[in-house]
């Protein structure tokens, strides 16, 4: 356990704060990015326990998620993001748990899952408003290709595709603005000058890591 990770209590606040909104598409815009995280995971393993089926976490990048891993606040969530990552796919009691990124060639598995079956979905962007980076002539044609996909689509992709038919969905993104989701906030994340940076992600209590299977 580290020396910040979030209290019990604090963390039952923030699932509660997310079971009370009545949004069925949430959009975190605090700057806590790790405690909007662990608030956001633990909700949805709760929703899990309840409505078994397959879950989605997208993150913008594998450098991100990365981060994840390592500054969760709980070593629960540490542990299981670190389960995650490798095969993307991890079994939690009756329902699983499915990663991908802001990319659509890492999003072969998750398509195929059966759309009825997908009960929820978390989005976590990072602060960067650059997600797709223009072709090079040093890039692979296949490259060059889903660049040019990525150009026909809107710029929230990575939500609004999800949204259209997963029921509920959580985005976590600073400073980013989403007309069609409802913003929720936390009462103990205290507001931040904005020229400050992003300092952290908290995450979850007691999960029963017994119940995770490869």
């Amino acid at each position: 356990m580290l020396s910040k990770d979030l209290t019990k209590e604090t963390l039952y606040t923030a699932v509660k704060t997310i079971y009370d909104s009545p949004h069925d598409h949430i959009h975190l815009n605090q700057q806590k990015l790790y405690t909007l995280f662990s608030a956001a995971f633990n909700y949805m393993l709760y929703k899990s326990s309840k409505e078994p089926g397959h879950y989605i976490i997208r993150v913008q990048d594998s450098y991100l998620f990365d981060k994840l891993v390592k500054r969760a606040k709980d070593p629960s969530t540490r542990k299981f993001m670190q389960k995650l990552g490798l095969p993307r796919r991890l079994k939690y009691g009756n329902s699983t748990f499915h990663l991908d990124f802001f990319n659509i060639s890492t999003w072969t598995k998750t398509n195929d899952l059966p759309k009825k079956q997908i009960k929820g979905a978390i989005v976590v962007k990072n602060t960067s408003k650059q997600i797709m980076d223009t072709p090079t002539e040093s890039m692979e044609e296949a490259d060059k290709e889903f660049l040019e996909i990525l150009k026909t689509l809107p710029s929230d992709y990575y939500i609004s595709m999800l949204a259209e038919f997963v029921p509920k969905t959580i985005t976590i993104a600073f400073d980013e603005e989403y007309p069609d989701l409802g913003v929720v906030k936390f009462d103990f994340i205290k507001e931040a000058p904005r020229e400050e940076n992003l300092k952290g992600v908290k995450i979850s209590s007691d999960i029963d890591l017994d119940s995770l299977e490869d």
